[in-house]
């Protein structure tokens, strides 16, 4: 279970993206983080995986603190974390299966890595993620040849080297047509189903979120407005997330 208690994050320069936030996360659940721009969605995404460090509060993978951990057992903490960004950022001179196997660099040393000489076994694993997400063919295209929906999917297959329990999705739709969000969030919901992995993600847009979530969390201004079931967002839970002026479509 990922655990999250009275999360605080303020940046240099006083502002505080995130204010005393709890909730918690069974394992294997789909879990949406909504809210406005600025809200700290992505602060929330980062301090879990502890891209950022919180400025106070805890947060719990099991037994394991992962906002206390450093050196080594951070490093043994992260290979369970896998993350999906929303620019993909993929090495886009490399292939495609080459920015998958970059998943793997926790695990194998650093100079076979660099020299790209991985495992046999890991090079199978990486062709077996691809055609997971639907481009095993692409495994010998370069990144930079690929559409947003194709890098995106090559995200997810890095991450899945990871051999992750839990995955964090910063936005990972919000540079795509709606119908290339849907094939993502399909594959997301598959995998957390399929894996028993806990997903964590980001969205603007509430059909996606009644759609795939098991739970949602709401944040405004960095603090926690609202956490439960997509359909109990009612009119007014939704304009406590989004403000007073804010009007559903649909």
């Amino acid at each position: 279970m990922l655990r999250v208690k009275d999360l605080k994050k303020v940046y240099d320069g006083g502002v505080t993206a995130l204010n005393g936030v709890s909730f918690e996360v069974p394992k294997g659940q789909f879990l949406s983080v909504v809210g406005l721009s600025g809200s700290g969605k992505s602060t929330m995404l980062r301090c879990v995986n502890r891209l950022i460090d919180p400025t106070a509060g805890e947060i719990w993978w099991d037994d394991t603190q992962l906002s206390h951990v450093t050196g080594e057992e951070l490093r043994r903490a992260r290979r369970k974390i896998g993350m999906i960004f929303q620019h993909f950022n993929l090495v886009d001179r490399s292939t495609v299966l080459t920015n998958v196997l970059s998943g793997r660099l926790g695990y194998v040393n650093p100079l076979a890595s660099i020299l790209g000489r991985f495992p046999a076994e890991d090079v199978a694993r990486a062709h077996a993620n691809l055609e997971r997400v639907g481009i095993g063919d692409k495994a010998y295209s370069r990144a930079d040849e690929l559409s947003g929906g194709q890098k995106q999917r090559v995200g997810i297959a890095r991450a899945l080297m990871q051999d992750p329990e839990i995955l964090l999705a910063d936005e990972p739709v919000a540079s795509l047509d709606p119908v290339l969000a849907h094939s993502i969030m399909n594959i997301l919901k598959k995998i957390s189903k399929e894996d028993g992995i806990t997903v964590m993600v980001s969205l603007h847009f509430l059909d996606l979120v009644q759609q795939y979530s098991d739970q949602v969390i709401a944040l405004n201004e960095g603090k926690l407005v609202f956490q439960g079931k997509p359909e109990e967002i009612d009119d007014q839970r939704f304009r406590d997330i989004y403000g007073k002026d804010a009007e559903r479509i649909g």
